[in-house]
């Protein structure tokens, strides 16, 4: 009597086909319609590497977590389109996002957790060195960080004795061309935090990174705050658009 098949040794089952394969698919064949596509892409990035990938193809590739059973190349192009760049995609807000059509809050969530990740690249290798030595690390994070901000973001670098970064935070939001600071609020969580120096930055949505008179004036006030208690004001940067203002390279400070 011949010896059954152990369920292992049976060969391909259709609970090992792909899900949107015709009954009589062969398990070899590379699978049909857009999860052949997909599978494409994934060998495309991992054997060419990302560089070879244009952006929309590196957000299928993303939405590839969120949206698993439709074709995402479609929703990709109209991120794209829609916000100009794939950086631009990463930083729009979720209303935005959930604007176009095929993204809900899985793809919300896909996109700013990428966001949120690269900013952690970034931060971690400002971390690695005095951020005085880092000028050009620290001025790449904190542009991808702030230069796409649709209103104003006030933050504070606390550093310590040898100026590496302590914390990044941010202080207060406010609206397009307004942030509310309060120096008292800035020296009380430097005092929290032991540090003994400060850096202060903020982003005009404008793109303009020329300062306001009220920019200076709570430069000064911060700077007299901190000094009182011994912490050092380094510097204010304001963030435009591809440009950078810092106080103490113009004199302001």
């Amino acid at each position: 009597m011949a010896r059954r098949p152990h369920l292992a040794e049976a060969g391909p089952t259709l609970l090992d086909l792909p899900e949107d394969a015709p009954p009589d698919a062969s398990p070899d064949a590379p699978p049909p319609g857009h999860l052949g596509h997909r599978e494409r892409l994934r060998q495309k990035l991992l054997t060419a590497g990302p560089e070879a990938l244009a952006d929309y193809e590196l957000l299928e590739v993303l939405l590839f977590f969120a949206v698993l059973r439709a074709d995402t190349k479609p929703i990709a192009r109209a991120l794209v389109e829609r916000f100009g760049s794939f950086g631009n995609v990463l930083a729009a807000h979720p209303n935005d996002l959930r604007a176009v059509k095929g993204v809900g809050d899985s793809a919300v969530a896909v996109i700013k957790a990428a966001q949120a990740a690269a900013l952690r690249l970034l931060r971690e290798e400002v971390r690695e060195q005095p951020v005085l030595n880092n000028w050009d690390r620290l001025t790449a994070y904190l542009t991808a960080a702030l230069s796409r901000e649709a209103v104003e973001q006030f933050r504070v670098l606390f550093l310590d004795t040898r100026n590496r970064l302590i914390a990044d935070e941010a202080q207060a939001r406010g609206t397009v061309n307004h942030t509310p600071v309060y120096p008292r609020e800035v020296v009380k969580r430097a005092l929290e935090l032991g540090a003994t120096a400060l850096i202060l930055v903020h982003n005009h949505p404008s793109g303009d990174p020329t300062p306001s008179r009220a920019d200076i004036e709570v430069t000064a006030e911060v700077k007299a705050a901190a000094a009182a208690l011994g912490i050092a004001l380094h510097d204010h940067l304001i963030i435009g658009n591809g440009r950078q203002t810092s106080f103490r390279r113009e004199g302001l400070l």
